[in-house]
């Protein structure tokens, strides 16, 4: 299972460390925070106890109201399962019950200045990507006009090549040779690189570029959502079916089904231009629009 550790989180959102510094190594596990409301009035049939616990104004106003006697109960209620941490949002201020709790049990306290509708939202956002399952397959990913596809085939076939022809038209490298699958979603996955190759596009004998330095900031993204699965295969006669559409496949990846399509190659076809228009018609698919369709209609009306 993946995991994160508080430390990182610490870092990442600049927040203020009130107790529990010398536990900051203590790991997260579960994507999604949690307000521990109905907790703190005994009920914990369904507590998360293994995530991020976030205390907002409702949950410290509560407390503050409190007689130090149900404040200790409570607060000890939920401190005994051990979250991973206790993050207090809008810099609230008279926590030292609760820091005291929190430096007894080792878990760290920290706090932001943000609000808690504000914070909760970023800190989801990340926790779902840092700790979603993930694979790394061999392939190019690329973001054709605002669209993820994941471009796959044999090593030689021509990949990196039709990446840079792609780049060249202003379209982005997202990963060259590994490409790092997430699954933020049973229907979302997003396509990265492994940072090592991060910028870096393989062309056989040129070598390594770097597309940024070369074409410029435009030419490249840091991850980007995959919707197509393009593989490049040899030229087969007679294999390819020509009809006015054709059926829908799908690959899965990590349980996510993603469209595929197979383009054959042959001397002179322009195989970038294939890949645009294929990422153009998924494009005009998901607004609804069917070019076979709307072909049919025409000749149904010529018959009349």
């Amino acid at each position: 299972m993946k995991s994160i550790t508080v430390k990182s989180l610490q870092e990442r959102f600049k927040l203020e460390v009130l107790a529990g510094e010398d536990h900051l190594h203590r790991t997260v596990t579960r994507s999604r925070a949690h307000r521990p409301g109905l907790e703190f009035v005994g009920y914990f049939d369904f507590f998360p106890m293994n995530r991020v616990q976030v205390l907002g104004r409702k949950e410290i106003n509560y407390l503050h109201n409190q007689t130090e006697e149900e404040r200790n109960l409570h607060i000890g209620n939920v401190v005994k399962y051990h979250p991973p941490c206790f993050i207090v949002t809008t810099k609230q201020e008279g926590l030292k019950y609760l820091m005291i709790y929190c430096e007894q049990e080792g878990i760290p306290l920290l706090r932001t200045a943000e609000t808690t509708t504000e914070f909760l939202g970023k800190l989801d956002a990340f926790l779902v990507q840092a700790l979603a399952p993930e694979i790394a397959v061999h392939g190019v990913c690329l973001n054709v006009s605002g669209i993820g596809i994941l471009l796959r085939g044999k090593s030689g076939i021509g990949k990196s090549e039709t990446a840079h022809t792609l780049i060249r038209r202003g379209h982005r490298l997202v990963a060259d040779d590994i490409v790092v699958l997430k699954k933020l979603s049973s229907q979302t996955l997003l396509g990265s690189h492994n940072e090592t190759t991060k910028e870096f596009l393989a062309l056989r004998s040129i070598g390594l570029i770097n597309v940024v330095r070369m074409y410029g900031r435009k030419a490249f993204q840091d991850e980007t959502r995959i919707v197509l699965d393009i593989e490049l295969n040899p030229w087969q006669d007679q294999a390819l079916n020509n009809g006015l559409e054709l059926e829908p496949t799908f690959t899965e990846y990590l349980g996510v089904r993603i469209p595929h399509i197979e383009i054959q190659l042959q001397p002179g076809r322009d195989v970038a231009g294939m890949i645009e228009a294929a990422a153009n018609s998924w494009y005009l698919k998901q607004q609804g629009y069917s070019a076979a369709e709307e072909f049919m209609k025409r000749i149904e009306g010529d018959m009349k």
